[in-house]
């Protein structure tokens, strides 16, 4: 009986190592982990080539598919005349994924924003961009609205004037408004006036930026408040010498 369970003890230490082996083993073999997938996309550093498949004006701007080698992509810049089955060339710009236009009621998986149109003929063409000093928006209507009784408050003039000075602050200013663009570079740009300002400058026109669901009307009157930025530029065209981001409205 002794010599029989010397034997078994030896058998079932023999098992117990060959287990503990084995699961070694095992976990060596074991892939490594992997990692994340990439879901940011570096900007196109070289220009955009190819023939036109369609293209569409929303928002301020122009969506254009083209076709290279049997590639397509679809490019965005500030709305310009483009036809169907042209060949043309666009300059680099900012690439977004999962970019879904409210305006056209669809989303793109991947869509460049250039800056604009490196094709020389088509140059020409090209529209100014919207919202900058050169396609500000002419009212005829003679507007007239006081400054709000509040701190850090301001006329649309008056921004322009400091903005040095007012970079990066929070400012209140109250206008009417007259043009809305909305789901552009995931914002809703909403352009005011106050009466202020010069025309002939660009300086009476306010272009505020929000991300808000509710979305002002033109027309309406109201206050907005947000970090104001002097110099903005956003690519494709978009640039500002001032501008409020991230604003609140009241009414």
């Amino acid at each position: 009986m002794k010599k029989c369970s010397t034997k078994m003890l030896l058998a079932g230490s023999v098992i117990a190592l060959c287990l503990v082996t084995a699961q070694t083993g095992f976990a060596a073999k074991k892939e490594p982990a992997k990692k994340a997938p990439k879901t940011q996309e570096q900007p196109e550093t070289a220009a955009i080539s190819g023939k036109v498949v369609q293209t569409m004006n929303s928002g301020g701007y122009t969506y254009v598919e083209i076709e290279n080698k049997g590639k397509k992509i679809w490019v965005a810049i500030g709305e310009t005349k483009i036809k169907k089955g042209e060949t043309v060339s666009f300059k680099p710009g900012a690439v977004m994924e999962n970019f879904e236009s409210k305006t056209l009621k669809r989303k793109f998986d991947r869509i460049i924003f250039s800056d604009g149109l490196a094709t020389p003929q088509a140059a020409g063409a090209e529209a100014k961009p919207t919202g900058s000093k050169d396609k500000v928006v002419a009212s005829k209507e003679k507007i007239k609205i006081d400054k709000p009784a509040v701190a850090n408050a301001y006329t649309v003039e008056e921004l322009y004037k400091k903005r040095a000075t007012l970079n990066h602050k929070t400012v209140t200013v109250k206008g009417k408004v007259v043009k809305v663009s909305t789901g552009i570079m995931q914002r809703n740009w909403v352009h005011i006036q106050d009466g202020t300002g010069d025309a002939a400058k660009g300086t009476h026109n306010l272009v505020v930026t929000s991300t808000a669901e509710t979305v002002p009307s033109k027309g309406d009157t109201l206050t907005a408040t947000g970090t104001f930025f002097n110099d903005k530029d956003f690519g494709a065209g978009y640039k500002y010498d001032a501008i409020i981001e991230n604003a609140t409205f009241a009414k």
